[in-house]
Parts: C-alpha cells; structure tokens; sequence
C-alpha cells in the first residue's frame, strides 16, 4: 500500500477537481493541504464523496466550503479518515492553488 504523498493538484480557477481516491479494500489516514500562491486572500472547499456517489460533491460531503486562506498561507486538515471509493475534490475561487493529500493507506482485508 501507498505512503507519503498521495495525490495533488494545481487548481483551475472554480472548477471541482478530483485529486485522489481510495483504493479498493484500503483505508487511508490522511492530511489535505492547500497552499495559495496568489497574493490575494482566497476561498477554497474540499469534498470527500461517498462511495455509491463519487462522480461529484453533494451537500454533505464537504470538510471545507469557502475556508478562507491568507496570500501565501497553507490550510491543512489532518487527521481524515477515509474508506475505499471515497474520492477527494478540491475548489478555489482562484487559480494558482495547490492541493495536495499524503498519509497511509492501509488493507482491510
């Protein structure tokens, strides 16, 4: 199974993008990173679907919706906990926004 860096993404300006999912008969424990290389405050969401409906964010999918991050600032959200097939996808209002997932995944059978 995977470790370190997992997934990531230089975001299109409001656009979804899906940047990782998770494997079949895997867990993963992970950290999302955001980093904005603007100079400019902006909003971003992170989405983490639920197997049986992966293909796009639904309302209670999100962990972040419009988290705002300072010019140059990082958010991070550790600790997140995800079964096979979920699927993590990233949003922000501008371009120039890097997501990024790392951790473990770990097999359940």
């Amino acid at each position: 199974m995977a470790n370190g860096i997992l997934g990531s993404v230089d975001l299109a300006a409001t656009t979804y993008t899906e940047f990782y999912e998770v494997p079949t008969e895997t867990f993963a424990v992970v950290t999302v990173a955001f980093t904005n290389k603007t100079t400019s405050t902006i909003e971003v969401r992170l989405a983490a679907t639920k197997p049986e409906n992966s293909s796009t964010p639904e309302a209670d999918d999100y962990l972040e919706y419009n988290a705002q991050i300072l010019p140059g600032g990082v958010l991070e959200r550790s600790g997140v906990v995800l079964e096979a097939g979920r699927r993590l996808f990233a949003h922000s209002d501008s371009a120039n926004t890097v997501a990024m997932v790392y951790g473990i995944e770990t097999p359940t059978a």
